[in-house]
């Protein structure tokens, strides 16, 4: 057959405008299928955090896969800059995860431990700050606040701006962005390659990366690939703008480049967005307030719910196919943290036809219930 493209992703989210645009730069005739504004985003649900401090532990590959997003970003904010001019105010001052009793200082002391245990990395960061030590950093914190854990790596980004620029920047290249293409089925070709069929006709290519999120489910298996997916909703509130005071990323609660603040810290087993809960939004408020004050005299501008992606154990999945060559897949519920390493470490093996490396560590070969296929493969090779 012949092959139109040498790449269809699957997915136009951050997730795959990433990976697209990291192919796209390296000469690479791309194609993104998407279903477009109509997709539930998880672009649109991100809290726009590039966060390491916790991430990692049962899977320590993934905390030094973290640590080397964080430092791979100045590098993709200085590229995206240089060729779109679009500044994604990118800033890795380190980060806190703020505990409001003792029993929460304890639990967060307990996870470093078991994080340096299991084998994080020697230069992961993370300890433990208490309360004299974190005044000096945040003065306006209120007196619920007992301490917090800190990392270096931690920081975080206009995550909307860096979804425009990477689009733009795929204009740029000469990708083909198809918007109302999503796709419902992938025939591997017996001459390779794949013919990709969408709600808006049919597509050629030589090599297919699902980047669906919670979609590659069931695309997965259609190249014999696994995607274990359990998406869960989260709620976000923001503020209205207020002068600079918070000059330090939190888990939960960061300032962004426009002044506002946002507010993000639940977890849903509910995949319905059309709605928020009001005792959801009351408690991440409660918290907020409990942590700086002065958030009670601000008002609430908008607040919203979306669908995030996450695999079943929460790590990523990054596979290609033994039983369809030229298929890959990845998942992750950290799409603004490891944007950087999708699009400068993961692209150019993609294009070099192999994984390798610590991906490797990420095959959904961890699953119990794989297919035998899959299992059976040496996957990510």
């Amino acid at each position: 057959m012949s092959r139109v493209h040498d790449v269809a992703v699957v997915g136009g989210g951050l997730l795959g405008a990433a990976i697209a645009w990291g192919l796209a730069r390296l000469g690479q005739k791309v194609i993104v299928l998407d279903e477009g504004d109509v997709a539930r985003r998880a672009s649109r649900a991100n809290f726009a955090l590039v966060w390491v401090q916790g991430k990692g532990l049962g899977l320590p590959p993934y905390a030094r896969w973290s640590v080397e997003a964080s430092r791979q970003w100045p590098t993709l904010a200085e590229a995206l800059r240089e060729q779109t001019g679009l500044d994604v105010h990118y800033q890795r001052p380190g980060g806190f995860h703020i505990c409001l009793s003792e029993a929460e200082l304890d639990a967060r002391r307990q996870l470093i431990e078991q994080m340096y245990a299991q084998g994080a990395p020697n230069d992961y960061g993370l300890e433990m700050v208490d309360r004299s030590e974190l005044e000096k950093a945040l003065p306006e914190i209120g007196p619920d606040v007992v301490g917090a854990s800190y990392s270096p790596h931690d920081g975080h980004v206009n995550s909307l701006r860096t979804f425009r620029a990477f689009h733009a920047g795929l204009r740029d290249f000469g990708a083909d962005y198809r918007a109302s293409h999503d796709v419902d089925r992938i025939e591997p070709q017996p001459g390779g390659g794949f013919v990709l069929h969408t709600s808006g006709g049919r597509i050629e290519a030589a090599k297919v990366v699902l980047a669906a999120g919670n979609g590659n489910e069931r695309l997965a298996p259609q190249v014999g690939l696994f995607a274990p997916m359990m998406p869960t909703r989260g709620q976000i509130i923001v503020t209205e703008r207020v002068k600079p005071f918070l000059h330090y990323p939190l888990g939960t609660l960061r300032q962004t480049d426009e002044g506002t603040v946002m507010i993000g810290d639940s977890k849903e087993e509910i995949l319905d967005d059309r709605e928020t809960r009001v005792p959801v939004t009351t408690v991440m408020a409660d918290r907020a307030r409990r942590t700086f004050p002065l958030l009670n005299r601000l008002n609430v501008v908008r607040t919203w719910s979306g669908i995030r992606v996450m695999t079943r154990d929460g790590f990523p999945i990054y596979d290609q196919s033994a039983s369809a060559p030229g298929a890959f897949v990845a998942c992750c519920h950290s799409g603004v943290t490891l944007a950087s390493m999708h699009a400068l470490e993961l692209a150019p093996r993609i294009r070099d036809g192999g994984l390798g490396g610590p991906p490797s560590s990420f095959s959904a070969r961890r699953f119990a219930d794989a297919p035998e296929t899959l299992l059976n493969a040496d996957a990510a090779v």
